[in-house]
């Protein structure tokens, strides 16, 4: 299975990475927002709250691309239900089988 994209189609962006910087920032934030909690700027706990809820939705996205470019992976690998199908070994293995048959004649 190919994935192939019209001329004029740019191809995707990548949504895994950027979602992961996105990620690393809100992490960054929230340890700042933290650190200064601990120094006794008590302003910084609504900053630190938000940063919290950022925090989770952006682990919340990198979590669904993951899954979703998972998916993707096995589809374009052939694999269904956790296996590959190998279509090259099956038919090897058919014509095998057929040829013992002839071999065997009528009995």
């Amino acid at each position: 299975m190919t994935i192939r994209f019209s001329e004029g189609d740019a191809p995707p962006p990548d949504l895994l990475a950027a979602t992961e910087g996105l990620y690393r920032e809100v992490a960054e934030e929230l340890i700042r927002a933290r650190d200064r909690l601990r120094a006794g700027s008590n302003e910084e706990a609504q900053a630190a709250m938000q940063a919290v809820r950022d925090l989770k939705a952006a682990f919340q996205l990198v979590m669904d691309e993951r899954t979703r470019i998972d998916k993707l992976r096995k589809q374009v690998a052939g694999v269904v239900h956790d296996y590959a199908l190998d279509f090259d070994a099956a038919r090897t293995e058919i014509g095998r089988r057929l040829a013992r048959l002839r071999d065997a004649g009528t009995g």
